[in-house]
């Protein structure tokens, strides 16, 4: 009777002392140990993806085929419990309502997660680097940035992804795919993610402030990543090569092309490769006048790009909206604001590759290799 109300209330109080993933019974709990302990000899034929027991396998082959297969999307699912659940949001049926926001949900578990919204909640918490979770799958799916796994692999350029959803948006750069599209300007997306924070371009709607500085942003993963760069100095991104530490995932794949030589960023009209999709899209405008230029309205300068259009018409208006939390000084950009917060900060990431001496940002690590380099020519004379 326990176990059942549990499943309503969401409730799940035995934790994997290995990856946190919760569950409602210390039987589902003691199942999912042997997939850290066992050797997972099972693997999926569709994506790569291994299994310590052949009836998981067996369940999730399901995902692939058309043994559970919703007729109205064609959706595949790895049981009948999970079509059955999923049949429900196109029935529209809600019979489950938030008492806060009178927000409605067809099924209870769905509203269990929204609560949590309301209330902060984030039970699942990383083992490594303590950041918390509010959904178990959120967990499963941040872990592997911590262990490398990448389970599913693109059929066309073998790249492969931490999760599903992932390789799917990556596969319409391949088939040129785009069907989600803007109702006010036409614009087309290949996710409903990208479309959603483009509307908000129309709208103005900025729903995500920021605690410390009440800055908004359009999207949350630019909430954290401002929260991340601008009020803190957590950097859990590492590079293989040469361990240097970084603020987000992109920052990091770019410093790794440089260490690789890789140019990811080809040109559709003449084939020229290219590091970066900022230098794609301002050769795309020089040579092939594909897209639009942005212009200054007070000195019709030309931008690529619109985050440089609007930092350069700060500084006709002169004005700075990034402040320092440590002083009363303020800057045009976040980049100038971060390179200031290492003046309040003991951090210094910053290394003479001749005699090892840190600093805290690259101008006097420039400086300092300067005096380094002539020091060592005079020394050798």
């Amino acid at each position: 009777m326990n176990n059942h109300i549990r499943i309503h209330s969401g409730e799940k109080p035995f934790v994997c002392t290995v990856c946190n993933k919760r569950f409602t019974q210390k039987g589902g709990l003691e199942i999912h140990k042997l997939t850290h302990s066992a050797e997972k000899l099972y693997s999926c034929t569709q994506c790569e993806k291994r299994f310590s027991r052949l009836f998981y396998l067996r369940q999730h082959m399901n995902s692939h085929s058309s043994n559970y297969k919703c007729t109205q999307c064609e959706k595949c699912y790895s049981s009948n419990a999970a079509l059955t659940k999923h049949k429900q949001s196109h029935s529209g049926e809600k019979r489950f309502e938030c008492t806060v926001c009178s927000k409605q949900f067809p099924t209870s578990y769905e509203l269990v997660l929204h609560n949590r919204i309301h209330s902060g909640e984030k039970p699942y918490n990383c083992h490594v680097c303590d950041r918390a979770f509010s959904v178990s799958s959120n967990l499963e799916h941040h872990m592997r940035i911590h262990t490398g796994v990448k389970p599913y692999k693109c059929r066309i350029c073998s790249k492969a992804f931490s999760r599903s959803s992932h390789v799917n948006r990556h596969m319409r750069m391949h088939t040129g795919e785009r069907p989600y599209k803007c109702h006010t300007c036409d614009k087309a997306f290949t996710s409903s993610e990208s479309l959603n924070a483009h509307i908000r371009v129309h709208t103005g709607a900025k729903p995500y402030k920021c605690s410390l500085c009440n800055k908004s942003f359009r999207q949350a993963n630019n909430l954290r990543r401002h929260k991340r760069s601008v009020h803190s100095n957590r950097r859990p991104y590492d590079c293989r090569y040469c361990g240097k530490w970084f603020h987000t995932k992109c920052y990091l794949q770019r410093h790794i092309d440089i260490h690789t030589g890789a140019k990811r960023y080809s040109c559709r009209h003449c084939l020229d490769h290219f590091k970066s999709p900022y230098q794609l899209k301002r050769h795309l405008l020089k040579s092939h006048n594909d897209g639009t230029w942005l212009t200054c309205h007070i000195c019709q300068k030309k931008f690529s790009h619109s985050y440089q259009l609007r930092s350069h018409v700060l500084r006709h208006e002169g004005v700075k909206p990034y402040v320092c939390s440590e002083c009363p000084n303020r800057f045009y950009t976040s980049r100038e604001l971060r390179s200031h917060l290492h003046v309040h900060s003991d951090f210094r990431q910053f290394c003479c590759i001749l005699c090892c001496k840190c600093f805290k940002d690259k101008c006097s690590v420039k400086r300092h290799f300067k005096g380094c380099f002539r020091s060592m020519l005079l020394a050798a004379k």
